[in-house]
């Protein structure tokens, strides 16, 4: 072979990159990771096999990304001239890889993917700058998880707002029975109340972030935080997990606890004689007609900006997004849908719907790339911990404010 023939095969064969041949032309293959435990085999496998069916042309590759390590390989995706053209992230994490520059710009698909619709806790941290990067793919939060029997026997309902929940929880703490099992660290459920007071966790001003624990907003956030946490024995000075607060429910003493409604399953398999003994309600808020503010957690897709595929990358963030797979995602894996209006196509699972409700006051976390680092130490447990140990409430959150504006700021 010639070596003027040689370069001519070889630049064909370069050229085929990303195809695979198919039908009467070439597929272009579209790599899409997808985060382990986000969906079934039987979805992944059925999204591939009817997505390949509407659109002939493309020929898409379902890779599983491990969490452990993630951050790392997806800004080196980022970084790269040949990454995948379709990336599950993070919610929260949306803004620090934005930052990186390799991102795709889809404001302008915003009103096609029916972004009005979008729920909140997704769609906010999937924006930067006012632009649109992240899609929102799929949404869990806490709900209050309660003892149907013992809200029975103390005659008391699900409530609707803050003051009856506090009264009802003061209704079940009786004896060795707790109203409620709440430790004095868990951080999302404080920023729910917060959030419902008009406050944030920082706010940025100038370009500039500063912690904003220390304002009247989050203090009368973290005020009926601590009232509630007292109506129950959690500890003052840790999470969730020391110790894990479903073995605590299952001992049979709690009347209710705040968690993601998977969180009962665990409960039930520690105490099996718990089974149809749980219900679910969204946590209260401050008035009955709109439910109490919540953390959102779950992901975005984005679009690596290198892809050569952006077309064919779109069509898959399009076709995720849209309503067929996202009714099927979350009957599949009990999640939260992206839109405020698909919230009653989950409506047959309790612990669902309840979720649901909540998801229509969703929020994230402040939208910076460097909030894992204010995550890494979490002042705002220590300062939870601080106030519910007899510190000054406006001392305690003076001195968390400093290390998460110290934290935002890093690197300015």
């Amino acid at each position: 072979m010639s070596r003027s023939a040689a370069l001519l095969v070889l630049a064909l064969t370069l050229s085929a990159c990303g195809t695979s041949a198919g039908g009467g032309g070439e597929k272009q293959e579209i790599t899409v990771w997808l985060m382990k435990d986000t969906a079934t085999e039987e979805f992944v496998s059925k999204f591939e096999s009817e997505f390949e069916k509407e659109h002939s042309n493309l020929d898409v590759k379902i890779q599983i990304q491990e969490w452990n390590g993630i951050t790392q390989k997806v800004t080196s995706a980022l970084a790269s001239t040949d990454p995948p053209d379709v990336i599950e992230v993070g919610n929260t994490q949306v803004a620090q890889y934005v930052a990186s520059k390799g991102v795709t710009d889809l404001s302008d698909k915003k009103a096609e993917l029916k972004g009005d619709d979008w729920i909140p806790g997704l769609s906010e941290p999937g924006a930067v700058d006012g632009k649109q990067f992240g899609v929102p793919f799929y949404a869990a939060n806490r709900v209050v998880i309660y003892r149907k029997d013992l809200f029975e026997a103390a005659q008391v309902t699900p409530p609707k707002t803050r003051e009856e929940w506090l009264a009802a929880t003061a209704e079940l703490d009786q004896g060795e029975q707790q109203g409620i099992y709440l430790p004095g660290q868990n951080w999302y459920t404080l920023s729910g109340f917060v959030w419902d007071e008009g406050g944030d966790l920082a706010k940025q001003d100038g370009g500039r972030w500063k912690g904003s624990l220390n304002t009247p907003e989050a203090l009368a956030g973290m005020d009926f935080y601590k009232k509630l946490q007292a109506l129950g024995d959690g500890p003052k000075d840790s999470d969730e997990a020391k110790p894990q607060q479903t073995d605590v429910v299952a001992g049979g003493k709690v009347a209710q606890f705040i968690a993601v409604p998977g969180a009962a399953k665990l409960v039930e398999k520690a105490n099996p004689e718990l089974a149809g003994k749980i219900g679910f309600f969204p946590i209260p808020g401050k008035t009955a007609d709109k439910p109490g503010a919540v953390f959102t957690g779950g992901s975005d897709l984005i679009i690596p900006l290198a892809s050569s595929r952006q077309e064919g990358a779109y069509e898959v963030v399009k076709a995720l997004a849209g309503e067929k797979w996202q009714v099927e995602l979350a009957k599949a894996m009990n999640y939260v849908p992206n839109r405020k209006s698909l919230a009653a196509s989950v409506g047959g699972d309790p612990g669902t719907a309840a979720m649901a409700q909540g998801a229509a006051n969703g929020h994230a976390t402040p939208n910076s790339p460097n909030w894992g680092a204010v995550e890494a130490r979490n002042p705002i447990k220590e300062f939870q911990t601080a106030v519910l140990t007899g510190t000054d409430p406006k001392t305690a959150a003076a001195k968390a404010d400093e290390v998460i504006t110290q934290a935002l700021n890093s690197g300015k």
